[in-house]
């Protein structure tokens, strides 16, 4: 029997999921972890897994995300040393351009200002400036980074991009590696982070890095929870370096309710919906891998748990 375990801490999430199976790939199993036959899984498909939860299912071949990421594996200490695979939808990129415009038309037109004029019942009209006069950063050029970074660049923006290695992106100014990471923040009024979770970015947004924005800069962060120093964002707020954060990825989701985030001035939190895959795409790629994992074929997008993606 194929039979995939569903695990996540996010309830609704699962029971999403567990409806996307039924309806898109009805020749698998799905279980929550605390079903019986759990512990037949080949697969666990996984967002945010418990600790522990992984260690529990003897026969597993695959871990399977759920999403692009993999980094959320590493909520479950017990994750065993087995293939790892990612969910690629074609949609992916265009939910985050579109959540990306969004920020940038936010920040750019001062809607952030005019909401909380709207909460004072003042009224002053924001400065409008052309887009070209706006200075955006993009860190991290995969293949979310260039859409996004191409696409700004075609609205009129100041674009620059900083990625591991050296791209060339028609109309974006580009920067690679360490050693020109402090010349791509110089003067950049909103940074937006798309970068992919490893040892070398792992708590990169923080003091040094918003030190090198312009003065009341603005923070979009559409990569990982754990990208954000939360303690030097809030530093950063209260003393005017930054005039706002978007911030839609967290290390622990859904976002606790006594979370200081919530209630941080200048803070703009979204349910991690930048962009995601379908729940019907998510189905139909692991009973794609089912079928290549039962046929000795190689697993469709592998990723790399040394690298983070």
């Amino acid at each position: 029997m194929n039979t995939v375990a569903l695990l996540s801490r996010d309830t609704l999430l699962l029971k999403q999921l567990q409806e996307a199976f039924a309806r898109s790939a009805p020749q698998l199993t799905a279980v929550l972890a605390e079903d019986p036959q759990a512990k037949n899984a080949q697969v666990a498909a996984c967002w945010f897994p418990l600790p522990g939860s992984l260690a529990k299912l003897p026969n597993l071949q695959v871990i399977h995300s759920v999403a692009a990421g993999i980094d959320h594996l590493e909520h479950d200490p017990s994750c065993p040393d087995l293939p790892v695979c990612r969910v690629v939808d074609p949609g992916h990129r265009q939910g985050m351009t579109e959540y990306v415009r969004w920020a940038v038309i936010h920040y750019h037109r001062g809607f952030d200002q005019v909401l909380v004029q709207q909460r004072q019942q003042h009224w002053e009209r924001p400065l409008q400036r052309p887009a070209s006069q706006f200075r955006i950063g993009v860190m991290g050029l995969g293949s979310l980074g260039s859409a996004i970074a191409l696409d700004l660049a075609a609205a009129g923006y100041a674009v620059r991009g900083w990625a591991r290695s050296s791209k060339d992106l028609p109309g974006v100014q580009t920067f690679a590696g360490a050693d020109s990471f402090n010349g791509f923040l110089n003067g950049v009024e909103l940074l937006i982070n798309l970068l992919p979770l490893t040892d070398e970015t792992r708590g990169i947004l923080n003091q040094q890095t918003f030190e090198r924005l312009a003065n009341g800069a603005a923070l979009v962060n559409v990569g990982r929870g754990a990208h954000l120093n939360i303690e030097d964002l809030q530093q950063a707020l209260k003393q005017g370096k930054l005039r706002g954060a978007m911030l839609d990825v967290f290390e622990q989701e859904p976002l606790p309710a006594e979370h200081p985030l919530w209630k941080t001035p200048g803070v703009t939190i979204t349910p991690h919906m930048a962009s995601a895959a379908s729940h019907d795409c998510i189905a139909e790629q692991i009973t794609e891998n089912f079928r290549r994992l039962n046929s000795g074929e190689s697993l469709l997008n592998s990723a790399d748990r040394q690298l983070g993606y």
